[in-house]
């Protein structure tokens, strides 16, 4: 089985982007991948509000995103350490699939006209269409 990287929030209101989290592996899951979500493992014993910690585990999963054939983006609009996870990807030249946070699929052809997105998601979403990712 191929595994997935799960790019999603995770600062913010962490109790309901960790639910969201586990829906998304689940969602991975049932297409028949392994969902890869360090967000939902490195926490457990990493404090994510240690800027050293938190640094670590960042760490820790662009090392685990190099073992994924593809990253699936679940957000409406991108936190720091997700901007670093896609460009990450980008470098790795690992397929990225954008969805919004209720799993709906964010058309490239309608990214100017989407209200669903913030205006860094879609900058991003711009570039790696621009370059033919």
């Amino acid at each position: 089985m191929k595994l997935v990287f799960v790019c999603s929030p995770y600062r913010g209101d962490e109790k309901e982007n960790t639910a969201n989290a586990r829906k998304y592996c689940r969602l991975v899951a049932g297409c028949g991948y392994i969902p890869i979500a360090p967000h939902l493992l490195f926490p457990q014993f990493l404090d994510d509000s240690d800027e050293i910690q938190r640094l670590k585990g960042i760490h820790m999963g662009l090392e685990l995103l190099k073992l994924c054939s593809q990253m699936w983006v679940f957000a409406n609009e991108v936190t720091e350490g997700m901007e670093l996870e896609i460009q990450k990807a980008k470098e790795l030249e690992i397929p990225i699939q954008f969805m919004d946070k209720n799993m709906e699929g964010i058309g490239y052809d309608t990214i100017d006209i989407d209200k669903r997105i913030g205006s860094k998601l879609k900058s991003i979403i711009k570039d790696l269409n621009k370059n033919g990712r």
